[in-house]
């Protein structure tokens, strides 16, 4: 079941990162967080999410059609900036007080938030990464990758993120992305305080997956190493609070092995043909010489039949003789059915 998402919009940046770090680490509200500082950012996302609760700044509303705010929202709050009177039908909260103070606020009228404790419903559970590698190229990885990633978003948070050197990610999806994977190391590294809410406007989402757009340098991409790529996904899993991370791992990146370690499953694609055995085979033999034997213990080989048709719309890979193949690993892999 998907989490219901809990937005927080207003211009003032400083003020609403700090409102939404404070739900985030010390009250652990049972939503999924999104924080936008413009309002075509958060039309955007109401276009394809529904919002359970919005809580946006005075200012902000005014530059919205009310009525399709009503329409995309639950339930709207309105931090209050002026003492104008505003329409009885919207819970107006001043803005001008503790995070505390507005949390009770809301807690006033949504019921479940009421008896809501942060030591009851703290969760011990990690986001699990599954690892998608082999170094047998065009072998379909990225098109397994995004099947498996668009099946788990049915039932559980779920992102992707696309490690490759040349994904044609934007060319195949015909998008211009103003930000990437890159820009979200920037934030990790130089301004950890605005990551939570850039994160919002860096997601993309496909057939109902979250991803984080890959990068479009091979150098940037080089510059970090397994454990920054480890700590930047253990972070944004803890900000978007995702269940399940798929990697599509490359054979450029830095610190793949490190990457590998972590997940708690991997899946190496696979083909007969004597070359792709021959690059399986020495793959297998630098990670036995290497002692990293947990990577090949963690390992699902997966050797595709022959398919009479692969999805082109990159949005609904949930149909079709891959899909079923997927489902039918999910089932016996991930949930031990």
């Amino acid at each position: 079941m998907r989490q219901k998402v809990f937005a927080i919009c207003d211009t003032e940046e400083a003020y609403a990162v700090r409102l939404m770090e404070y739900m985030l680490e010390k009250v652990r509200l049972p939503y999924v967080f999104h924080l936008f500082t413009k309002a075509e950012e958060l039309q955007k996302f109401m276009q394809r999410e529904k919002v359970e609760i919005l809580l946006i700044a005075e200012s902000v509303l005014r530059m919205l059609r009310e009525e399709y705010i009503r329409r995309q929202v639950t339930q709207i709050f309105v931090l209050q900036e002026s003492d104008e009177a505003r329409s009885e039908s919207l819970c107006c909260i001043s803005k001008f007080q503790s995070p505390i103070a507005i949390l009770e606020a809301l807690a006033d009228s949504v019921p479940e938030l009421s008896d809501w404790s942060a030591e009851e419903q703290a969760s011990d559970t990690e986001v699990k990464l599954i690892g998608i590698y082999s170094p047998v190229k065009r072998c379909l990885q990225t098109t397994f990758a995004l099947t498996l990633g668009q099946i788990l978003s049915k039932e559980h948070r779920t992102l992707y993120m696309n490690f490759e050197n040349y994904s044609g990610f934007g060319q195949m999806l015909k998008r211009d992305f103003s930000m990437d994977m890159m820009d979200l190391m920037y934030y990790f590294r130089c301004a950890k305080d605005k990551l939570s809410f850039r994160l919002s406007a860096i997601l993309q989402n496909i057939g109902g997956l979250d991803y984080i757009p890959p990068g479009q340098s091979l150098m940037g991409m080089r510059e970090a190493d397994g454990n920054q790529w480890l700590a930047l996904c253990e972070y944004v899993a803890r900000i978007g609070q995702y269940e399940y991370m798929i990697l599509d791992l490359d054979d450029g990146l830095d610190g793949l092995f490190d990457l590998l370690r972590k997940c708690f499953k991997i899946y190496t694609i696979t083909r007969e043909d004597s070359f792709a055995v021959a690059k399986l085979n020495q793959y297998e033999q630098i990670l036995k010489f290497n002692e990293l034997d947990e990577i090949a213990a963690k390992t699902v080989k997966c050797r595709f039949p022959t398919f009479k048709e692969i999805p082109v719309a990159l949005d609904s890979m949930t149909h079709g003789e891959l899909a079923g193949y997927v489902k039918a690993i999910v089932r016996e892999d991930l949930y031990g059915e």
